[in-house]
């Protein structure tokens, strides 16, 4: 498979915008999907994407552009998949070509709502994509900082090594690295936790508890991550390597954190609606705490980290309440 020739970014929020501009500095020209063509026009115009990392400047003769999700994934031979999760089944709907013979690479963040299923699970059977041919991306890189060519480094989850390291030659740059890994189930589900905890982070953060009790939650939130990815996602792994333990962390502290930040305003006295309303970007760690709370029913780990972020934002448990639960289970 050759990347460089053949790969459409599917998605026009800020990851896709920077994992495109990425693509570019090894690709000649990459396809790029977006649903609005008014977005388009206005991205042809001022050279860059009108709503998200709007600082980063693109060589838009480089670029396909297209809202016909069909003709992107007819004329690719790779799709990366970077629209947001709670989204991705509408987009996902309208695909009537057969997907059987791409190389599906994911980075979203997320589960697939509705049916809890991880992506690659979701794109085997619905379309019935080789899982030898799916990959994952995921890592500590937030997109404004991978977009402006900071030191990041991504993990590609793989069955296939040689497909992975293929890809990892489009993203390799000078700043920005690529780490080469087997477990593709608990790289997803990894990226699924992150976001959680990092609401309950940004809940520590807005109810003032201080920096004491959020490293303690942030301790146990790798281990209860761990003990959940052991159950769901059984397979050799370092938990404290960069895509577990790093990604929970930037995701945890960075001030470009959507779900730190979300969560923050309800730790603050925001309502979980007034929160989301005011969220420019989707908390994927919302849609992910119900995926994962009903997908630990059949497993039974013990979360309370998961448990409490639920509560919160299902229960309508008020998040004093629940951190005081949880500050006696983590003592």
């Amino acid at each position: 498979m050759d990347f460089k020739e053949s790969i459409a970014v599917m998605g026009g929020g800020s990851w896709a915008t920077a994992l495109a501009k990425l693509l570019l500095k090894n690709c000649e020209s990459i396809i790029w999907y977006m649903r609005r063509d008014d977005r388009i026009d206005e991205f042809k115009r001022l050279r860059h994407n009108p709503a998200y990392l709007t600082d980063v400047e693109f060589d838009i003769e480089r670029i396909e552009f297209s809202s016909d999700i069909n003709y992107v994934c007819s004329r690719a031979g790779a799709l990366l998949l970077a629209m947001p999760s709670p989204y991705f089944p509408d987009h996902m709907e309208k695909i009537t070509v057969d997907l059987s013979s791409k190389v599906i690479i994911t980075a979203l963040k997320g589960i697939v709502p509705g049916v809890n299923e991880l992506v690659t699970d979701y794109m085997a059977r619905t379309f019935r994509v080789d899982p030898a041919n799916m990959l994952v991306v995921s890592g500590p890189c937030h997109a404004e900082e991978v977009a402006l060519d900071r030191p990041s480094y991504l993990t590609i989850g793989a069955r296939d090594q040689q497909l992975a390291q293929q890809f990892a030659e489009c993203l390799n740059f000078k700043n920005t690295h690529t780490i080469l890994s087997t477990d593709i189930d608990g790289i997803e589900y990894a990226g699924v936790l992150k976001n959680i905890y990092a609401i309950a982070a940004g809940m520590v953060h807005g109810m003032k508890r201080g920096d004491n009790f959020l490293a303690m939650l942030v301790s146990n939130a790798i281990r209860e991550m761990d003990r959940f990815l052991s159950a769901a996602a059984p397979h050799p792994r370092q938990i404290c390597d960069s895509v577990y333990l790093g990604d929970l962390l930037v995701t945890s502290y960075s001030r470009f954190s959507r779900n730190h930040n979300f969560g923050s305003m309800i730790g603050k006295g925001y309502s979980v609606k007034a929160a989301r309303m005011e969220m420019e970007q989707t908390a994927e760690g919302y849609y992910g705490s119900k995926c994962i709370h009903e997908i630990n029913a059949a497993y039974g780990v013990h979360m309370p980290i998961l448990e409490a972020v639920y509560d919160v934002l299902y229960r309508r448990v008020s998040v004093e309440y629940a951190f005081r639960q949880l500050a006696a289970d983590l003592a």
